[in-house]
């Protein structure tokens, strides 16, 4: 009766350490062996959970961290925007951690502090335009580290630390810099771990998160697609958690998105409204079957109510039919649990549903993916040629416009009367029409009326007739004898 109720949290505090520049070789390869003795002790055979995240581009740091904090993939536009970066107005962790009433510290790298303003109670931004500092950088944020973990009037502190990535852009990932920087990554979350332990005391377990925005390039660059700018290392350290037994499996790979649904989890908060990520369930893994069912409902019911605000057959899609599916299985196990049925039926049906569960979220996230990350090409096209014809015309004209005559004469006239413009207009209408009875996806161009679409491809035409005949006019110019 009550699974529309957030459920309580799961972690008295929250420490998120952001590494920009993290690589997941730098952590689980033979560098994390070198140079962090302390966090390749804590995954091996400490209590905590290790995954690849999966970052998708741009992977430049903005638009990263707008993955990591609403769950949603950001587009291209946000490379530009990452140069000076507006609040974010979408739903995310942050303004839910806010409006629930948690206090949240932030040191490092002030586009946080512009996409979240007035929702720290505490923040120092450092500016991350001066890629030729090293230290100073994380100096600036480490300052802060030893007043803080004393005090208790905070829940939520997360940390970004950009010194590795200014090594990366200067020097490269293999330079002999990267090293000291890692062995001092290593000493901070040792203190912090250590420090969040010694104040548990029989209340919620604390939680730290060590993660990259992004990787870097062998050239020590990042905003592309290539293993190491998208595969970061993610790390859930806490008391909760069983310790790891037998012997190291490499890290299972999630996506980036992932953490921003299992982080309000964790945190007893609503998941966010654009969320794809799915819960990553070994951080809920150590509760009971119960709690762990609801967990994953509520992610489940949410990612659905996403694909519904925006797909019209919603009802026909794989990860909406499996996700009802799971819901009524669940529906069965609720009943039996409230009857006291304990013996193994209820706990093989139980694993059962969360596999079902599983199956769809999977199924509903990337659904929605494929939805955020899916491009109209057709009518960028269209709209391309365009701003290219009209570009070229004036470039051909500009000569004529400067010159002691000031002549500024597009011809069009001849254009529109010569074989070649109905030509065109005739060859582009057909090529619309093949395009927009194939195209599955939904196109702009293709949705307008079939009077507009005839009236752009005319003009698509009669700017590429004038184009050849400016370019004529000017060899016919060339040949005449000089006066």
């Amino acid at each position: 009766s009550n699974w529309t109720k957030i459920p309580p949290p799961l972690f008295k505090k929250v420490v998120i350490v952001l590494i920009d520049a993290l690589r997941d070789d730098f952590v689980f390869g033979s560098k994390g062996k070198q140079f962090m003795p302390y966090t390749t002790q804590v995954v091996e055979k400490g209590t905590s959970y290790s995954f690849i995240a999966e970052a998708k581009p741009p992977t430049v740091t903005m638009p990263r961290i707008k993955a990591l904090m609403t769950g949603s993939i950001p587009g291209f536009i946000d490379v530009i925007v990452n140069l000076n970066s507006p609040a974010l107005l979408d739903d995310n962790l942050i303004w839910q951690a806010k409006t629930a009433g948690k206090r949240i510290i932030f040191y490092g790298d002030d586009t946080w502090v512009k996409l979240f303003p007035k929702h720290f109670v505490e923040y120092d931004g450092t500016t991350s335009f001066f890629v030729s500092d090293f230290t100073e950088v994380d100096d600036n944020v480490t300052r802060h580290l030893d007043r803080v973990l004393k005090r208790e009037d905070w829940d939520l502190l997360i940390l970004h630390y950009l010194g590795l990535d200014h090594i990366g852009h200067m020097t490269g990932p293999n330079s002999p810099l990267v090293g000291p920087k890692l062995h001092e990554m290593d000493n901070i979350l040792k203190k912090i771990h250590i420090s969040l332990l010694s104040k548990e005391e029989g209340s919620l377990p604390n939680l730290l998160v060590v993660c990259g925005d992004h990787g870097m390039s062998e050239t020590g660059s990042h905003g592309g697609s290539s293993e190491g700018e998208v595969h970061t290392p993610l790390l859930f350290i806490s008391s909760a958690f069983e310790k790891r037994r037998g012997p190291l499996t490499q890290p299972e790979l999630v996506q980036q998105t992932d953490l921003a649904s299992t982080l309000a989890v964790g945190l007893g908060l609503p998941i966010s409204r654009n969320s794809v990520g799915n819960l990553i369930l070994p951080v809920v893994g150590g509760k009971s079957m119960r709690e762990q069912l609801r967990f994953v409902h509520l992610n489940g019911f949410q990612l659905s109510r996403l694909l519904q605000e925006n797909t019209p057959a919603y009802e026909k899609d794989p990860g909406y039919e499996h996700f009802k599916i799971a819901e009524k299985s669940h529906g069965n196990w609720i009943k039996l649990y409230l009857e006291g049925n304990n013996s193994e039926i209820i706990l093989s049906l139980g694993k059962k549903v969360l596999k079902q569960y599983l199956e769809a979220l999977k199924t509903l996230s990337s659904s929605l993916s494929k939805q955020v990350a899916q491009y109209d090409m057709y009518s960028m096209m269209v709209g391309t040629v365009i701003i290219m014809e009209v570009l070229l015309l004036l470039l051909l004209s500009v000569p004529k416009a400067l010159s002691s005559r000031a002549e500024f004469e597009v011809p069009l006239s001849p254009s529109l009367f010569s074989l070649l413009f109905y030509l065109m207009c005739l060859m582009l209408c057909a090529v619309h029409v093949i395009i927009c009875t194939s195209a599955e996806s939904l196109c702009y161009f293709c949705s307008m009326s079939w009077l507009t679409a005839v009236g752009v491809m005319m003009l698509i035409s009669a700017l590429m007739c004038s184009i050849l005949s400016a370019i004529a006019k000017i060899f016919e110019n060339s040949r005449l004898p000089p006066k």
